[in-house]
């Protein structure tokens, strides 16, 4: 994000001779002006200038923090519910966001929703309504306040499982009463990589290069050996405001490479908690420009 000095209202557009279609100041044509205004010896008028942050692409002035930090818990009931989704390769994370008039506490308080199943491939396109199920429910910390997220499984509208929903068996199985007097604990571990987004080559890799041996990486510290740490405790944080059970987390034997652990869980809930977890990293990832791939070792050789 780049800074720039930006002068009064007056001076903050630029009009050509022959049109009265005002834009922003370009970062070049601010610097003339400023190279003139020094020349000329005019520098009173720089008391009137303000700071704003431009994005360094277009020169669009950012007014978004302010507004995607607001609490709205004073102002209205309201809440916004972030449905969860499966999608159709099995691996793939989808979700959309629904108002709910209020706070809720169980996800049987929350409605049924739809989506287009033959964009996520799961539905034909002539059939392609799927319903979504609420099954669980975590605080968002993303958004804040009382909104929350929702983990979700897939239905047809008749209320059949569609084949990717793996969800509903395993809920079958641990709600069986011998299943459930056994008590069974998990403990999942979860190895991901963090690729450069242009260049899909891990995160503190040269660029088509290989990075020294295996060895220093593991639980290393130093930024000639931990890449990424910001993202890894980020996700520690969130998953932890969330509710997730995660238990730890360590650099692996891999620049770019990281793990962490969710549990011990009973039963179903280690499969909710492991996928809103994976939920997290992904949203994390993509604020911080980084591919995730849960692919614990995408460059073969190393």
């Amino acid at each position: 994000m780049a800074q720039i000095l930006a002068p009064t209202t007056q001076w903050q557009m630029r009009i050509t001779k022959n049109s009265m279609t005002p834009s922003l100041v370009t970062t070049k044509t601010w610097s003339s002006l400023l190279l003139k205004q020094k020349k000329s010896g005019n520098t009173k008028s720089l008391s009137k200038f303000r700071v704003y942050a431009l994005k360094s692409e277009n020169n669009t002035i950012n007014r978004l923090e302010n507004l995607l930090n607001l609490d709205i818990t004073p102002y209205t009931d309201k809440i916004i519910a972030e449905y969860i989704w499966i999608g159709g390769s099995g691996i793939d994370l989808r979700s959309k966001s629904r108002t709910i008039p209020r706070p809720v506490e169980h996800p049987s308080e929350l409605p049924k929703w739809n989506y287009d199943g033959s964009s996520t491939g799961q539905a034909p396109g002539e059939d392609s309504e799927v319903i979504l199920y609420p099954q669980a429910i975590f605080k968002d910390p993303f958004r804040g306040g009382n909104n929350i997220l929702v983990i979700c499984d897939t239905y047809t509208p008749a209320g059949e499982p569609i084949p990717t929903n793996k969800r509903a068996r395993a809920a079958e199985i641990f709600s069986n009463q011998k299943v459930i007097n056994e008590v069974p604990w998990y403990g999942i571990e979860q190895e991901y990589t963090l690729m450069q987004t242009n260049v899909q080559w891990p995160l503190g890799w040269p660029v088509g290069g290989y990075p020294g041996p295996q060895g220093p990486y593991y639980c290393g510290v130093g930024a000639d050996k931990s890449f990424g740490r910001d993202i890894s405790d980020a996700h520690y944080k969130a998953c932890l405001y969330a509710g997730i059970n995660i238990s730890g987390t360590n650099g692996e034997v891999m620049p770019g490479q990281w793990e962490y652990q969710v549990g011990p869980s009973v039963g179903i809930e280690a499969g909710d908690h492991i996928w809103c977890s994976r939920y997290l990293l992904e949203r994390i990832t993509e604020q911080a420009g980084v591919v995730l791939t849960l692919d614990p070792k995408p460059i073969e050789d190393f």
